[in-house]
């Protein structure tokens, strides 16, 4: 039964209309609030919509905003700032989606629910929200990460009353969302389960594993088999629990089991439905989240309509419950909604946030420079020069790290090689490429490439990264110079000791090195779990380590040219 009060926040006066119900074509209701001015005056809506749960954003009514690192971060409170939302003169709603929270239904699998996509709730949600009394049949929509993704997927079914979107901080291309270059990364499952708490999707016995619903039990079985006999997997308690316990963490269960790409993330991805969409849309990221950025990108170039994309400054995490971005925001709706000429579409369609010099680069198109790819190479005593090494292995020895898995030392070995330091500005923007000789003494291993700016006092802050599992280093006939891609369709085991080069793709980035500065490559197999970059992260943020103990051999040689190809657009590397 819904009801309506009123409530104080701050200084904004809301009328909450709590608990209504919102009925889908199939017969299924979803649950959802509304937050709304005081005078009865029906207004433009923005929608919010996720597994996260409507009680937990009403927190942004009474929670101050907290960044990372802080104890008080929670990762799900992301559907916007109520107050100012209503403030603007928006009825915001915030909407459980089918199978969680107090909505009926089942969620099922990857953007499925018991076999009805989400876009097709959400357009069935949308036209509901602009027929009623309180709305003036305008609707935009609001909510980052798992919001912003459901806001792709309600474009694409093309419900006439949404008039534009406004997407930040947004996940597309699920399987690089949980798999970065092969590696399975924890944060998906932090999300799903709660980020150092409890507070990830609200929980229902209607959310399905798509793999236990829809899979023969012989099929499961041998999957989870093949998934435990993976030495990486077996080495980690929480993985081995949820592969025999698989109802208590369903979707995660999933993600386990579908290492490959294949259907379960080609299902409805936001990233293929691009084409789809014709409204306004405008993207904003933040830099740090090299994977996310890459799905942006690829969202961007794919959207028909009008369109903007904003990258922003590090750090990478926003504030929760999420505030920022709101005033580029309210210029979007007030353009697109109300009706306001405020000159935002006469701006440069493209707006890029250079780290280092601090500049705002603007442009209709990305990159937003031209760029010339160039070689800096690896060479011994860990320098990275413009120029390759001249001697041959016997006397350029490769370099090498032996990695013991973390069940037994707590020690991350790390390869590094630094520039010389800039002599002048140098500026990179663009996706880029490292091409490393590698011999690996197991049928596996992982390649992290971190890159950093390094400061004259050994300050330092991180740039961009790369990933690869070693098994999947296919690429595709997608690859140019400078930007490989990686099918992940199926594992190729390595053959131990033999030279393999590897190709990882180095995740987009905007950055100037100032005079002085050096750039800094690191390479690994495992990635620690603090420091400069990791504490900017929420818990669990990380990749799961190689279970295996592996000896790594990087030759860069006169035979072997392990290098980087980075976008320069401006000086070169010294």
């Amino acid at each position: 039964m819904s009801a309506i009060h009123n409530v104080q926040a701050g200084n904004t006066a809301i009328t909450v209309r709590k608990d209504l119900r919102v009925p889908m074509r199939d017969g299924v209701e979803l649950a959802a609030d509304a937050y709304a001015g005081t005078d009865g005056a029906p207004r433009p809506a923005l929608v919010a919509l996720s597994p996260y749960g409507k009680e937990l954003q009403a927190l942004a009514l009474t929670m101050p905003p907290q960044r990372r690192p802080s104890p008080m971060w929670d990762g799900c409170i992301e559907a916007g700032d109520i107050a100012r939302v209503v403030d603007e003169g928006y009825v915001h709603v915030i909407g459980d989606l089918r199978g969680s929270g107090a909505s009926d239904g089942e969620h099922i699998g990857n953007y499925n629910a018991g076999g009805v996509s989400l876009g097709q709730d959400a357009y069935d949600f949308i036209e509901w929200v602009a027929a009623q009394p309180w709305c003036d049949g305008n609707v935009g929509m609001i909510g980052i990460s798992y919001f912003g993704s459901m806001q792709l997927l309600a474009a694409a079914a093309r419900p006439p009353h949404l008039k534009a979107i406004f997407v930040s901080g947004g996940h597309y291309d699920f399987y690089e969302t949980t798999y970065h270059g092969g590696i399975m990364w924890f944060m998906p499952r932090a999300a799903r389960e709660g980020r150092g708490g409890d507070s990830g999707w609200a929980f229902t016995d209607r959310v399905k594993s798509r793999m236990l619903e829809n899979c023969t039990p012989d099929y499961v079985a041998r999957r989870v088999a093949e998934r435990l006999a993976d030495p990486d997997v077996a080495a980690w308690p929480n993985l081995v629990h949820t592969l025999h316990y698989p109802k208590n963490h369903e979707a995660w269960f999933d993600i386990i089991t579908n290492e490959l790409y294949g259907d379960w993330y080609e299902e409805r991805n936001p990233v293929a439905l691009a084409p789809n969409i014709d409204i306004p849309v405008w993207l904003q990221l933040d830099q740090g989240r090299g994977w996310t950025l890459d799905g942006t990108l690829e969202v961007f170039h794919r959207l028909r309509g009008p369109k903007k994309l904003d990258i922003g400054p590090y750090p990478p995490m926003q504030s929760r419950p999420f505030i920022e971005e709101h005033d580029k925001m309210f210029r979007w709706y007030d353009y697109w909604i109300k009706g306001i000429d405020n000159g935002v579409m006469d701006e440069p369609a493209v707006s890029v946030f250079v780290e280092g010099s601090r500049e705002v680069v603007t442009a209709d198109q990305w990159p937003p420079k031209p760029i010339e790819y160039t070689s800096l190479f690896l060479r011994p005593r860990g320098k990275l020069l413009a120029q390759p090494e001249p001697m041959t292995a016997e006397h350029a020895a490769p370099d090498g790290f032996y990695q013991a898995p973390l069940t037994v030392t707590d020690k991350v070995e790390i390869l590094t090689w630094r520039t010389d330091p800039f002599e002048q500005a140098t500026e990179m923007i663009g996706t880029g490429a490292a091409h490393l000789f590698v011999a690996i003494d197991q049928d596996d291993s992982n390649l992290i490439l971190r890159f950093w700016d390094e400061a004259p006092g050994g300050r330092r802050q991180l740039i961009t990264t790369a990933y690869l599992k070693a098994s999947h280093r296919e690429l595709d006939d997608r690859t140019t110079e400078g930007n490989p891609y990686h099918p992940h369709t199926r594992a190729v085991p390595v053959e131990p000791g033999r030279i393999e080069e590897y190709v990882l793709r180095i995740y987009p980035f905007a950055a100037t090195f100032l005079p002085g500065h050096r750039l800094v490559a690191e390479l690994s197999n495992d990635e620690p779990l603090v420091d400069e970059h990791n504490s900017l992260l929420p818990p669990d943020a990380f990749h799961l380590p190689v279970g295996r103990p592996v000896t790594h051999k990087v030759y860069r040689d006169a035979e072997h040219h392990s290098r980087l190809v980075l976008p320069f657009t401006s000086a070169k590397a010294p």
